[in-house]
């Protein structure tokens, strides 16, 4: 009978047989020790460091050096509960940003994960992630981009958004919609006297400088 290592070794020898030819990333971690214990060519190209100075890294440090820590804030909670249901057929998908080294920008990866392996006690051991680039240069990529810049302005304004009141977003919707202090005073059954107070007030709470500003907020929080 195979001990728990030598489980792991075949299941790592198996996989890394066919991962360079994949049009992305491959990287096994053990989860239960927190490290990397696999990570193909390409991502290593990618990261531009050899094996041996990621498998001295730990997973704090290899996450804070390589991913955007404001986007762990929405799947890292994905990856415990799916954990926590020790289901081998889930698996959590997620849009990330990796940065190869501090003098570089951010680069999008859609990326998934499922669990690879448990242990002999039937727990989570090894989990699998795969990584595939997105390309800027593609054109359905750039409206993927647009998604996800939209998507971390809410994120970073989520807080100040909602300090309005629920009549302040309804003023803020209709001057994103192009309305004017007339028509929104109209349709709102308000005096015009008030929408501009709504105005002000928005602008202080947002912190609104420009016509740019205020469409940001409109496209990110689905107001147009």
């Amino acid at each position: 009978m195979q001990s728990l290592q030598e489980r792991i070794t075949e299941k790592i020898r198996e996989i890394s047989q066919t991962a360079d030819e994949y049009p992305g990333a491959v990287v096994i971690q053990n989860i239960q020790e927190l490290k990397i214990v696999y990570m193909c060519k390409r991502a290593l190209e990618a990261l531009q460091r050899p094996w041996a100075e990621i498998q001295n890294l730990s997973i704090e440090e290899y996450h804070r050096t390589y991913f955007n820590p404001e986007d762990a804030e929405d799947y890292f909670p994905k990856l415990q509960e799916m954990v926590s249901k020790r289901d081998p057929q889930q698996v959590v998908s997620f849009f990330q940003q990796v940065r190869t080294a501090e003098n570089r920008d951010w680069e999008w990866y859609l990326t998934s994960v499922k669990i690879l392996m448990f242990d002999d006690e039937q727990e989570p051991l090894l989990t699998i992630t795969f990584a595939i680039p997105i390309d800027p240069k593609n054109h359905v990529t750039n409206k993927i981009n647009r998604l996800l810049e939209e998507n971390n302005f809410l994120r970073k304004h989520h807080e100040k958004f909602h300090s309005l009141g629920k009549r302040e977003k309804e003023v803020l919707k209709l001057i994103a919609g192009g309305k004017s202090n007339t028509e929104i005073a109209l349709e709102l059954n308000i005096s015009e006297m008030t929408v501009e107070t709504h105005r002000k007030n928005i602008k202080r709470k947002l912190l609104i400088k420009s016509p740019f500003d205020l469409q940001q907020y409109a496209r990110a929080f689905d107001l147009i």
